[in-house]
């Protein structure tokens, strides 16, 4: 617990309001919130999430996790989630490192270390992954261990010395990189980094989507996008996103009508429009689905209570 609390204090130390805040050290991000939060609905990019203080609660389709100072969230593809800071006070802060994971250093690390079981057995970590249910997951949480904890304490270190960043930081970056993959999730974080993975199938198909939300599309085209039958997306496809290519269409629209009514100040009927709707109704009734509250209630929530939201 001493390393954690050394990581709560490097975080707290260069967050010194509630927010997420980009530092020094290109994608590392650090959150900091001072009171439990409203669910917020982002679409997340790949990441690793390290809590040092605090708990939080993220929601992927029908299902939901829990991490707090004991485990870390890994997000590998693009990923309409929901998340809410669930327990927090002024004096015991909701804190955490969010490192941005970038495929070309996953891949890098993977190639120069393609034993990554400590028996010697380099397929281990895959077979294990395998035999869990939630294998294909975009989304898991796991167990925090000493060795990522302080590999983290290291990286964000380097934000006291900046002259260190341009060359230190990979290292580190590296060094966080081969300790999730050397971990209980490592066959898991190597399909984030292998070329023909059927995560990197998937991740094909949630691109086209993220470029094209508001656009009618088949799934026979979609799949021809991914290099995958039409039966292979739809089944891979929900294993990984927890939901349907249709329904992940859904969420980036309403995600993207949400920020257009706040950012922009659209209407409902326009944003509804904007985003590819053709019923206003239809548009406000997932809309409240989604959010818990029809559209112009729930921006004006937003708006009235910004700091009661935190995305990261």
């Amino acid at each position: 617990m001493e390393s954690m609390h050394l990581l709560a204090a490097l975080i707290a130390r260069h967050a010194h309001t509630d927010g997420v805040h980009p530092t020094a050290i290109p994608g590392v991000w650090v959150i900091r919130a001072s009171q439990p939060t409203e669910p917020l609905h982002v679409l997340h990019v790949p990441a690793l999430c390290i809590v040092a203080s605090g708990r939080k609660q993220v929601t992927l389709g029908d299902l939901s996790y829990d991490y707090d100072a004991a485990k870390y969230l890994v997000v590998s593809v693009d990923l309409p989630i929901g998340g809410q800071v669930t327990e927090a006070t002024a004096d015991q802060p909701y804190l955490c490192v969010r490192i941005d994971l970038d495929p070309g250093m996953l891949a890098a690390v993977m190639m120069e270390n393609p034993v990554n079981d400590p028996t010697g057995d380099a397929t281990a970590i895959e077979q294990s992954a395998l035999s869990r249910p939630d294998h294909d997951r975009g989304l898991f949480v796991s167990n925090t261990s000493p060795a990522l904890t302080d590999a983290a304490i290291r990286l964000l270190r380097l934000l006291d010395t900046p002259d260190d960043i341009t060359y230190l930081a990979p290292l580190a970056q590296r060094e966080i990189f081969y300790r999730l993959m050397t971990g209980e999730q490592g066959g898991t974080i190597r399909n984030i980094a292998a070329s023909e993975s059927r995560l990197h199938q998937v991740n094909r198909a949630i691109a086209w989507i993220k470029q094209h939300f508001a656009k009618p599309f088949s799934i026979d085209m979609l799949a021809a996008e991914a290099h995958m039958s039409p039966s292979a997306l739809h089944l891979h496809f929900k294993a990984v996103t927890a939901m349907s290519p249709l329904q992940f269409q859904k969420q980036l629209r309403l995600q993207e009508a949400r920020r257009l009514m706040v950012g922009r100040a659209l209407d409902a009927s326009r944003a509804a429009y904007e985003v590819g709707y053709e019923s206003a109704s239809q548009f406000t009734r997932e809309y409240s689905r989604l959010f818990g509250a029809p559209p112009a209630r729930d921006v004006a929530r937003l708006k009235a209570s910004p700091s009661r939201f935190v995305s990261a």
